[in-house]
């Protein structure tokens, strides 16, 4: 791949993945020029591409910014291509009917006019008393002056990592995790310590060394389905990591956004340490992304009431009709159906996936959204990315998830936002194509 692609691929990969917000201001030119050891040409060209692409906005005397992700690469499927990379679930039959039917009751109903209106930042004790139910499940019966109601787990994490740590602190986490943790730690100027980890999740070892030499204030972890890894961490390294953290008083920030998803999993590490571990659990993978409603679980009442200040003042609240129909479908079994609707889905797409591409490269949890991909000699991670992408693919580099300095050649694949098993196949089809070539191949020259 020639220097200016590379860089474009770069760059590009960056701002789809979020791991830099809109707004973010690029390097000066000749800055990365010199970092890169290119002609500034090169840069010139690949921040031109990237304004043509619309991910990149010009400021006259300023630089360049981030626009951000424009609708025209929104996910799903065109005439000739698939998106792979945003982590969806598939969608259930007759969602949009749910979604209908369940509004119009909710507004029919006697708190319908309550939901066209303001209402308190941390939710209704209704809406709580909902989620401490379904929580409940998995953590333990709990108390709903514990639960906080959020406008999406994004907005959940920002808060927990702005009510727990101080810029300059250390945040530990897995080597490979969460592009949109790796952007609100850049944008509250917190560090992220990269641990290691392998098949089974994140290392308690390497949590412990790191607690013993350099404590961090708080750890990050997505335990069960991991993104992008899809590692689910067995049971002894879960009792493992909350003995280091209640050791040297370490907060755990659980993101369980996977854990409805297995029908059987391990204890959340909220359930194994509720006194210093916040879950945060939203609807996004196991219902639809468009409710924009997450769950966090705190510590204890008296925990749970700054978190809700800091709700706030990022987003007020949660839209008081989207948590109110979340809360109506966990109440009527709606919920349930959807998540088993997934599951079933998941499960036909995890074995086309299995059949359709090389034995031995994929590592997947047969009831999860995505896949982890190694690629095979001859290819990095961003440079199969962008062959990738001219072949209509699109998918996320090891590269987008990666804070420990050293991302694997691998690959997340998400099989969710393709809408049927006929087009996965033909995507899949073409990937497993691109990957029986011997190595990168030269960029379309006409």
């Amino acid at each position: 791949m020639s220097k200016y692609r590379s860089i474009v691929a770069q760059l590009a990969d960056g701002i789809r993945s979020g791991a830099m917000l809109p707004g973010t201001r690029l390097p000066a030119q000749r800055q990365l020029a010199a970092q890169l050891g290119v002609d500034l040409t090169t840069v010139t060209r690949a921040y031109t591409e990237l304004k043509r692409m619309g991910l990149v906005e010009g400021r006259t005397g300023s630089g360049s910014f981030v626009r951000g992700v424009p609708a025209a690469t929104a996910p799903a499927t065109t005439a000739d291509g698939f998106d792979l990379s945003m982590n969806v679930p598939p969608r259930p039959p007759g969602l949009g009917d749910r979604v209908a039917q369940g509004l119009a009751a909710l507004l029919a109903g006697p708190d319908g006019a309550a939901s066209l209106g303001y209402q308190s930042s941390g939710g209704t004790a209704g809406d709580r008393a909902a989620a401490a139910g379904w929580l409940g499940r998995r953590l333990g019966a709990m108390a709903e002056d514990r639960v906080v109601v959020a406008a999406g787990a994004q907005s959940a994490l920002f808060a927990l990592l702005d009510l727990l740590l101080d810029r300059g602190d250390t945040l530990a986490c897995a080597g490979l995790t969460y592009p949109g943790m790796r952007a609100i730690a850049a944008h509250l100027g917190l560090r992220l310590a990269g641990l290691a980890q392998d098949g089974d999740g994140l290392d308690p070892d390497a949590f412990a060394a790191l607690c013993r030499t350099s404590p961090p204030k708080a750890l990050y972890i997505i335990p069960t389905v991991a993104s992008p890894t899809t590692a689910t961490l067995p049971l002894e390294r879960r009792q493992a990591i909350v003995a280091t953290a209640r050791r040297h008083g370490i907060a755990i920030i659980e993101d369980d956004a996977y854990g409805a998803l297995p029908e059987a999993a391990p204890p959340p590490l909220a359930a194994l340490a509720p006194e210093i571990a916040w879950h945060v659990a939203s609807l996004s993978k196991c219902a639809t992304p468009a409710l924009r409603v997450a769950y966090v679980a705190a510590p204890d009442a008296r925990a749970a009431l700054p978190l809700t200040a800091g709700l706030r003042a990022i987003s007020l609240m949660a839209s008081p009709l989207t948590a109110g129909l979340a809360t109506r479908w966990i109440g009527d079994g709606t919920l349930d159906d959807l998540t088993a609707a997934i599951r079933a889905e998941n499960r036909g797409r995890q074995r086309l996936a299995a059949a359709t591409l090389p034995a031995g490269a994929v590592a997947a949890d047969p009831d999860g959204n995505h896949l982890w991909l190694a690629l095979p000699e001859g290819w990095t991670a961003v440079a199969f990315t962008a062959a990738a992408r001219e072949s209509g693919l699109l998918v996320v580099p090891a590269d987008a998830f990666d804070v420990a300095g050293a991302p694997p050649r691998a690959v997340r694949l998400s099989l969710g936002g393709v809408p049927d098993r006929a087009g996965l196949e033909r995507a899949l089809l073409r990937l497993s194509g691109l990957l029986a070539w011997p190595g990168a191949p030269g960029a379309t020259i006409v």
